[in-house]
């Protein structure tokens, strides 16, 4: 795995998904299946990957499933791409034992949500990432998630905590409109003389993507079932070519509006469909898709199939 110092020199850019976690038929985690989705975002040119976070339903997962997850990624991926660990947890105690883990693994940095409960109280937020700084060397990344999930900080307060606490080294910003916080963040006097920032990250699905990127934003943090189109995206856009990056991105728009709706569903749906998994059981509560909804999103994919690449577990890729 990369060491922090490598995760200095290399900063977290690009498309880095949020991998989703599978389950077998009877709703077991599916250790093989999570490999098999961490091969398909790496093949796809992936330069970072995610786990566990909100996409991974990491709320429907005990802790020991956590952790024997997260330590199967980490042997497959084994260095191949930077690895950023999901550290969230209602308390602080417990949060503090996902760092441990996320820097037992060397991990690149170790994704924190600020919690609900702090939002609107900016000194509460500094001591709560300070805690987690003092507690495990490893780079935090502070997401800052809408509510009811998450705070929705302001960015006066989320370039205070920046400020404040060396260890914070990215935001990852999807609270609404996340482009204009991102352009915000970036503009304030506190993240300027913060030199251990490295920068902002945008999620909310990747649905707003070119419009963070011209704002500055590192990279992307979305799900992984459409991760070969995402990085078709961004290195179209870091070659100059707008052109081509807004036309894929206006092609896969209407799949990343339905994973909206149906978040976890329609990821698992399309990974099997793409044949990376075998079943797309769901943990977490939410619409599941009728068979007009079935219909609907092979549509979509039909319509943006020559963007997709064929994959095999036991293979490689085919445009």
């Amino acid at each position: 795995m990369e060491s922090a110092a490598t995760a200095e020199a290399q900063p977290i850019s690009g498309v880095c998904p949020v991998l989703a976690t599978p389950f077998d038929d009877d709703g077991m985690p599916d250790a093989p299946g999570l490999v098999r989705i961490a091969e398909f975002a790496i093949r796809c040119g992936a330069d970072a990957i995610v786990y566990p976070g909100v996409a991974s339903e990491v709320e429907q997962l005990s802790d020991s499933e956590r952790n024997r997850l997260i330590d199967v990624l980490a042997t497959a991926v084994h260095g191949r791409v930077p690895l950023i660990i999901g550290a969230s947890a209602t308390e602080l105690p417990a949060t503090i034992l996902h760092l441990y883990k996320a820097a037992s693994l060397s991990a690149a940095a170790a994704m924190v949500m600020a919690p609900a409960r702090l939002a609107g109280d900016t000194a509460a937020l500094i001591d709560y990432y300070r805690a987690l700084g003092a507690a495990a060397d490893v780079p935090i990344m502070l997401q800052n998630a809408p509510p009811p999930a998450g705070a929705g900080c302001d960015m006066s307060a989320i370039a205070r905590v920046v400020a404040a606490v060396p260890a914070v080294r990215y935001v990852k910003e999807e609270t609404m409109p996340c482009g204009q916080r991102i352009s915000s963040l970036l503009a304030m006097r506190e993240i300027g003389d913060a030199p251990h920032f490295i920068g902002v990250l945008g999620g909310a699905g990747g649905r707003y993507i070119l419009d963070e990127l011209a704002r500055g934003a590192l990279g992307t943090m979305p799900a992984c079932e459409l991760t070969d189109v995402h990085v078709a995206m961004v290195a179209a856009w870091r070659a100059g070519n707008r052109g081509f990056a807004r036309n894929v991105y206006n092609r896969s728009l209407p799949l990343l509006n339905f994973q909206a709706v149906f978040p976890w569903a329609m990821t698992k749906e399309v990974l099997k469909r793409r044949g990376v998994l075998g079943c797309a059981h769901v943990r977490a509560p939410g619409p599941r898709l009728d068979r007009q909804d079935e219909a609907e999103l092979g549509i979509m994919l039909a319509e943006i199939g020559d963007l997709l690449a064929d994959f095999s577990p036991d293979g490689g890729m085919n445009p």
